[in-house]
Protein backbone atom coordinates (compact mmCIF):
# COMPACT_ATOMS: atom_id res chain seq x y z
CA UNK A 1 0.00 0.00 0.00
CA UNK A 2 1.29 3.14 -0.64
CA UNK A 3 1.89 5.65 2.01
CA UNK A 4 3.57 8.52 1.09
CA UNK A 5 4.65 10.36 -1.94
CA UNK A 6 6.98 13.07 -2.49
CA UNK A 7 8.95 14.95 -5.22
CA UNK A 8 11.11 17.71 -5.52
CA UNK A 9 13.67 19.41 -8.42
CA UNK A 10 16.56 20.95 -8.12
CA UNK A 11 18.87 23.54 -10.33
CA UNK A 12 22.25 21.73 -11.07
CA UNK A 13 23.92 25.31 -11.32
CA UNK A 14 22.77 25.53 -7.50
CA UNK A 15 24.65 22.64 -6.92
CA UNK A 16 27.42 23.12 -8.85
CA UNK A 17 27.67 26.87 -6.73
CA UNK A 18 27.49 25.46 -3.44
CA UNK A 19 30.00 22.56 -4.52
CA UNK A 20 32.57 25.41 -5.76
CA UNK A 21 31.64 27.50 -2.82
CA UNK A 22 31.54 25.55 0.12
CA UNK A 23 33.43 22.26 -0.72
CA UNK A 24 33.54 18.89 1.39
CA UNK A 25 31.75 21.32 3.88
CA UNK A 26 28.43 21.12 1.51
CA UNK A 27 29.35 17.55 0.90
CA UNK A 28 29.85 16.10 4.64
CA UNK A 29 26.91 17.93 5.54
CA UNK A 30 24.07 16.84 2.99
CA UNK A 31 25.74 12.97 1.48
CA UNK A 32 26.57 10.00 3.02
CA UNK A 33 29.94 8.41 2.11
CA UNK A 34 28.62 5.87 -0.30
CA UNK A 35 26.90 8.82 -2.03
CA UNK A 36 30.24 10.99 -1.97
CA UNK A 37 32.17 7.62 -3.68
CA UNK A 38 29.19 7.30 -6.11
CA UNK A 39 29.09 11.21 -7.22
CA UNK A 40 33.23 11.61 -7.10
CA UNK A 41 33.83 8.95 -9.81
CA UNK A 42 32.27 11.14 -12.48
CA UNK A 43 32.93 14.02 -14.29
CA UNK A 44 33.43 17.66 -12.95
CA UNK A 45 29.37 18.10 -14.71
CA UNK A 46 27.95 14.68 -14.08
CA UNK A 47 28.96 15.12 -10.39
CA UNK A 48 27.00 18.09 -10.15
CA UNK A 49 24.12 16.11 -11.77
CA UNK A 50 24.60 13.24 -9.57
CA UNK A 51 24.90 15.12 -6.49
CA UNK A 52 21.66 17.59 -7.48
CA UNK A 53 20.12 14.10 -7.75
CA UNK A 54 20.62 13.04 -4.62
CA UNK A 55 19.44 16.46 -2.99
CA UNK A 56 16.30 16.34 -4.96
CA UNK A 57 15.74 13.06 -3.44
CA UNK A 58 16.58 13.89 0.05
CA UNK A 59 14.07 16.54 -0.26
CA UNK A 60 11.55 14.43 -1.66
CA UNK A 61 11.61 11.70 1.27
CA UNK A 62 11.35 14.90 2.91
CA UNK A 63 8.26 15.92 1.61
CA UNK A 64 6.77 12.60 1.96
CA UNK A 65 7.86 12.44 5.89
CA UNK A 66 5.87 15.62 6.06
CA UNK A 67 8.69 16.94 8.10
CA UNK A 68 11.32 18.96 6.48
CA UNK A 69 13.94 18.75 8.60
CA UNK A 70 12.38 19.48 11.49
CA UNK A 71 12.55 17.09 14.56
CA UNK A 72 16.32 16.20 14.41
CA UNK A 73 16.32 14.69 10.64
CA UNK A 74 19.69 15.30 9.21
CA UNK A 75 20.48 15.15 5.60
CA UNK A 76 22.53 12.26 5.85
CA UNK A 77 19.72 10.18 7.42
CA UNK A 78 18.29 10.04 4.29
CA UNK A 79 20.62 8.31 1.84
CA UNK A 80 20.74 7.17 -2.00
CA UNK A 81 22.14 4.23 -3.07
CA UNK A 82 22.60 2.27 -6.33
CA UNK A 83 23.68 -1.47 -6.72
CA UNK A 84 22.84 -3.48 -9.54
CA UNK A 85 18.86 -1.86 -10.46
CA UNK A 86 16.96 0.61 -9.22
CA UNK A 87 18.16 3.57 -7.11
CA UNK A 88 17.74 2.91 -3.35
CA UNK A 89 16.70 4.83 -0.17
CA UNK A 90 17.83 4.23 3.00
CA UNK A 91 17.11 6.18 6.06
CA UNK A 92 18.62 6.05 9.49
CA UNK A 93 18.78 8.28 12.90
CA UNK A 94 15.41 10.48 13.10
CA UNK A 95 14.39 9.91 9.38
CA UNK A 96 13.94 6.29 9.71
CA UNK A 97 11.87 6.46 13.44
CA UNK A 98 9.48 8.93 11.83
CA UNK A 99 8.98 6.37 8.79
CA UNK A 100 8.98 3.56 10.61
CA UNK A 101 5.97 5.53 12.86
CA UNK A 102 4.28 6.26 9.78
CA UNK A 103 4.10 2.73 8.70
CA UNK A 104 6.74 2.96 5.80
CA UNK A 105 8.78 -0.01 5.25
CA UNK A 106 10.27 -0.16 2.02
CA UNK A 107 10.95 3.14 -0.96
CA UNK A 108 10.54 3.29 -4.43
CA UNK A 109 12.92 6.10 -5.91
CA UNK A 110 13.46 7.48 -9.26
CA UNK A 111 15.72 9.83 -10.18
CA UNK A 112 16.26 12.02 -13.52
CA UNK A 113 18.34 14.72 -14.92
CA UNK A 114 18.25 16.95 -18.05
CA UNK A 115 18.12 20.32 -18.69
CA UNK A 116 20.36 22.09 -15.85
CA UNK A 117 17.93 20.14 -13.90
CA UNK A 118 17.78 16.99 -11.45
CA UNK A 119 14.60 15.57 -10.14
CA UNK A 120 13.81 12.86 -7.95
CA UNK A 121 10.00 10.93 -6.97
CA UNK A 122 9.79 8.68 -4.08
CA UNK A 123 7.22 6.70 -3.05
CA UNK A 124 6.85 4.97 0.77
CA UNK A 125 5.29 1.79 1.09
CA UNK A 126 4.35 0.41 3.86
CA UNK A 127 1.11 -0.95 5.78
CA UNK A 128 -0.58 1.59 7.91
CA UNK A 129 0.64 2.12 11.78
Amino acid sequence: MIVAHGIDIVDVTRVSTMLEKHGQKFIDRCFTQIEQDAANVQSLGMRAERFAARYAAKEAVLKALGTGLAGGIEWIDIGVSREDGPPMVTLQGRAKEIAEKQGITEWRLSLSHAGGMAMASVIGIGGLP
